[in-house]
Parts: structure tokens; C-alpha cells; sequence
């Protein structure tokens, strides 16, 4: 591509296909065929796909799977969960059929408070700013009971909004910040919309004060927006058993695993390079259940990792330890998901996901979420304290091997015979194809 193209967002799919496939592509016409492939055979759901972004020119398509016999609070689910990674949906369920004989899975739900904050520069006497904050808050309210109206009536709504000086961080800086509880919507339209109409009061009454000089009633509003970071928006799960009820296969003193498990969590509870690996894995699950339920898994992400550096040192997000003959192993972590609204009502597989679900309330589908993530761990750590984790992992990536050299399925079935005896690896399985092709 030698030059930028005009008038992209406005062409039709087709002629944005066209116009990719003869820019970048040695043979246009595989491209287009590859893209156009991938396109729903129903028109309807095609279309409803094309605009939930913009300049879509096909699907790009994850497994969607599921766990089953995860017993949560008493209750057996089955969780859809929607990755590509090798080996997360097996580690999950393996998990979910050990802890169904040990008691489960206990969630609890601790708060679901979340926050939006009104960015703003102040040049002049914050005595007189407080005052006016005072003075002014209930307008705050009374203005935006239109956008509040409807969250009311399902028993959301502002529960707060305070007055934040940040000028030890960066001159004339300050926030109004408030808190929400939203129900069962993760509510990001309404916090912004809350936020937006705040942004306007604050201007227009601070033109209006009289013990403001002329420079103050200017103070200038940067940014109205939520945060992502819900610290107050926080589930636990947890699992517990006696130490002797660990017993399985692989596990055959259950005193030693239980104390080598909980040696390791306290190694990613103090050491950051092993803490960022050991909550990717808890990630693993929590992003599955949550982009199979329609939610924004990159604002969990960062919301989860900001909690995990909260003490100003990046730490392990769960938990473990023996008490009295009794292993414990939990985590805490900040979830702001939604059940209604955004891609929820939308992608007719969330709403399979959902139903699946029992259509859960945003406080029930908290509770799968952090029970998945905990399963995930683990499954890891149990790999990782037991037979190690490339075992179990290279197994399950053996396919995609075999998938990549394209194995008929004579080769497929020598291969993973061979393989049931013998260490897989990348290099094995090459050397072992070239062989059989020989």
C-alpha cells in the first residue's frame, strides 16, 4: 500500500473487501473467498455481526465449550466459557468434578458499588471550592433524576458523589467522584451519562457563584468518564476440604500436595514474574464465562490486575492455606458485569450463554465468573505441584500439531498412539510426521 484510501467507512462490505484483497494480497481472490467463508449463511445474524463494529468484513470465530458439573453454592451448573486456548475447558471441568465430591464451590458476593468521576482543574481558593461543593450537591441529584429515573425504579441509582483534591498528584487538579449501583446492567452508559450531566451542573453553577472571582468560575472540566477500577465491586470464592478428602490419582499424599499448593500461591503472592503468570491462568476462566456472556472481558482485565497491584506490589489475586487439618484455597477479586443490555440482548449466543446459565441476575453470574477463575487456578496448580504443567497441556495441543501438517487420518491415529507413551512436543511431533511420511 502506497497511499492512504479516502472514504473507507463509506464503502459497501463487498467494496472494502475488493479494495483490501488487490491492496494486500498476492492473490485477492483466496482472500475474498477465506473472508466470505466466514460469513453467517443466515442473513439476519450476518447483519446483526456487521453492526456491532464498524468496517466489518467478516467473522473471526472462537470455540465456544463448556464446562460442566460445577456444583456453586449447592447448585450444579454447566458454564459456557469462549477461548482458543488449548486445555482451559478440560483444566476447568477436571476442577469442576473434583471440588462436586469435596463440597464445592462457595461464592458470596461482598459489594457491588461502582465509580465514575468528574475531571476537573480549579485555579483558586479550595476552602471556597468545598463550600461551594457543599452548597451545590443536591443539584447534583436533582439534576439528572431524569437518567436515574428508570435505575431507581429497580433499585440502582447515585448512591454518592464526593469532592476529591488531587493536587498533591498534579496541580489544580480535582474530581467529583461518585459511586453507583447499577443492578443487573454493568451500566456504563448510564454512569457516563450520570457523569456528563455532572460535568454541566458544576460548570454552569460555578459561573453562577458569587464567592467565586471571575478566574474561578472558570474552572475547566477535562474529562467525564467510569472507571473500570471497582474495588468496592467485589465477589469471593472459595473451596475447602480435609486435607485428607485431597486424595486422588495423582495425589497420593494428600499432606505433602496440600502443603506444596499452598507454597506455591505464596510464591506468586510475593513474586510479580510468577504472580502475572498465576493470574493469567485465573484469567483464563474468567475471560471465557465472560466474553461467552457478552461482557467486556478488556475492562475486567485491568480492572482485575489494578486490584492485584492495590498494596503498590503486584501480587497473587487468590489464596491458600491449611488450617486445623482443614486446605483452604480462595480468591477476591472486582467484577462490574452485566446480564441485561449491550451484547446481552443482542448476540443470540450470549443469550444461549445466559440461558444456559439459568439467566442469571449480575450478582449470580459474579459468583460463576469468580468460581471459574478459581477452578482454573487450580487446575494449574495441582499441574504444576503434581505431574507438571506441559503434561496435560501438550496433549491437548497435539491437535492443533496435526491440524498445522494437515495429518490424514491414518497419521492422526499412529501419531496418538505413539504420544500416549511419549513426551509430546512441537519437534516430536514434526520429526515423528516427516518419518511417517518418508
Amino acid at each position: 500500500m502506497n497511499k492512504p484510501v479516502a472514504g473507507f467507512s463509506k464503502l459497501s462490505k463487498e467494496e472494502k473487501i475488493n479494495w483490501i484483497a488487490k491492496e494486500y494480497f498476492s492473490t485477492p481472490l483466496e482472500a475474498i473467498t477465506l473472508l466470505k467463508n466466514y460469513w453467517n449463511s443466515d442473513e439476519k445474524i450476518q447483519k446483526l455481526h456487521d453492526e456491532f463494529i464498524e468496517n466489518t468484513i467478516s467473522n473471526f470465530y472462537i470455540p465456544l465449550g463448556v464446562a460442566p458439573n460445577f456444583l456453586i453454592n449447592g447448585k450444579y451448573q454447566t458454564i459456557p466459557m469462549a477461548i482458543e486456548e488449548s486445555s482451559v475447558v478440560a483444566a476447568a471441568a477436571k476442577s469442576a468434578k473434583f471440588w462436586s465430591t469435596r463440597g464445592g464451590f462457595k461464592a458470596t458476593v461482598i459489594n457491588t458499588e461502582k465509580i465514575g468521576q468528574v475531571h476537573f482543574l480549579f485555579k483558586g481558593d479550595v476552602s471556597k471550592l468545598e463550600l461551594f461543593f457543599a452548597q451545590t450537591k443536591a443539584k447534583f441529584f436533582s439534576e439528572t433524576k431524569s437518567i436515574t429515573k428508570n435505575m431507581q425504579k429497580r433499585g440502582g441509582g447515585i448512591l454518592d458523589i464526593i469532592l476529591k483534591d488531587k493536587t498533591d498528584l498534579l496541580d489544580n487538579y480535582f474530581q467529583l467522584h461518585a459511586t453507583f449501583e447499577t443492578k443487573d446492567s454493568m451500566g456504563a452508559n448510564f454512569i457516563n451519562s450520570c457523569l456528563e450531566q455532572f460535568a454541566k451542573t458544576l460548570k454552569q453553577e460555578a459561573q453562577s457563584y458569587e464567592l467565586f472571582t471571575a478566574s474561578e468560575k472558570e474552572l475547566q472540566v477535562i474529562m467525564s468518564i467510569l472507571s473500570n477500577y471497582v474495588p468496592n465491586c467485589i465477589v469471593r470464592a472459595e473451596v475447602s476440604c480435609p486435607i485428607e478428602d485431597l486424595a486422588e490419582k495423582h495425589i497420593t499424599n494428600p499432606q505433602d500436595f496440600a502443603e506444596r499448593f499452598v507454597q506455591a500461591v505464596q510464591i506468586a503472592e510475593v513474586e510479580p514474574y510468577r504472580a502475572v503468570t498465576h493470574n493469567k491462568g485465573i484469567m483464563n476462566g474468567i475471560d471465557a464465562v465472560v466474553l461467552a456472556t457478552g461482557n467486556d472481558f478488556r475492562a475486567v482485565e485491568a480492572g482485575i490486575h489494578a486490584y492485584a497491584a492495590k498494596s503498590g506490589h503486584y501480587s497473587s489475586l487468590s489464596h491458600a492455606k491449611i488450617e486445623n487439618g482443614i486446605f483452604k484455597f480462595w480468591l477476591e477479586i472486582p467484577l462490574a458485569l452485566g446480564t441485561v443490555g449491550g451484547l446481552t440482548s443482542l448476540h443470540p449466543l450470549v443469550k444461549l450463554s445466559l440461558e444456559m446459565l439459568e439467566n442469571p441476575s449480575a450478582k449470580e453470574l459474579m459468583q460463576t465468573v469468580a468460581v471459574a477463575g478459581l477452578a482454573q487456578n487450580f487446575a494449574a496448580l495441582r499441574s504444576l505441584t503434581t505431574t507438571g504443567i506441559q503434561d496435560g497441556h501438550m496433549k491437548m495441543h497435539l491437535n492443533n500439531i496435526l491440524n498445522q501438517f494437515e495429518a490424514n487420518e491414518d497419521e492422526r491415529i499412529l501419531i496418538q498412539k505413539h504420544f500416549k507413551l511419549n513426551a509430546v512436543s512441537h519437534s516430536a511431533v514434526v520429526e515423528l510426521i516427516e518419518n511417517l511420511r518418508k
